[in-house]
C-alpha cells in the first residue's frame, strides 16, 4: 500500500518560514520524481515544486528564490523549505510521487500565513 504523508504545515507570520515533510512508503523512492502542489481556496491546484531522481528542480514562479525542495532517498522523504512567506502562500499543500504514468498523492497539510 502506497503512503505519502506529510507534515509541518500550520500557522505562521509574513516573512516566517516553514518546513513541509512527505515521508513515503510502499514505492521505490528514488526512482520517483517528487513535488509539491498547493490548492487554495476556490483555485486550482497548482505546481509548486519538483525534484527528480537526479535531484534536477523547478519551481513555480511565485516561489523562487523562497522555497527549496530536497529528498533524502535513505529517509524516503522530500521536503519544502519555505521561506519569507507571504498570506498569498496559504494553501493546502500536497505531496506527490510520480514515474512515468503512475503517481501517488498525499493527503495534503494546511500551511496558513496571516498577521
Amino acid at each position: 500500500q502506497v503512503q505519502l504523508v506529510e507534515s509541518g504545515g500550520g500557522l505562521v507570520q509574513p516573512g516566517g518560514s516553514l518546513r513541509l515533510s512527505c515521508v513515503a512508503s510502499g514505492i521505490s523512492f528514488s526512482f520517483y520524481t517528487m513535488a509539491w502542489y498547493r490548492q487554495a481556496p476556490g483555485k486550482q491546484r497548482e505546481l509548486v515544486a519538483g525534484i527528480t531522481r537526479d535531484t534536477s528542480t523547478n519551481y513555480a514562479d511565485s516561489v523562487k528564490g523562497r522555497f527549496t525542495i530536497s529528498r533524502d532517498n535513505a529517509k524516503n522523504t522530500v521536503y519544502l523549505q519555505m521561506n519569507s512567506l507571504k498570506p498569498d502562500d496559504t494553501a493546502v499543500y500536497y505531496c506527490n510521487a510520480l514515474k512515468r504514468s503512475t503517481g501517488y498523492w498525499g493527503q495534503g497539510i494546511q500551511v496558513t500565513v496571516t498577521s
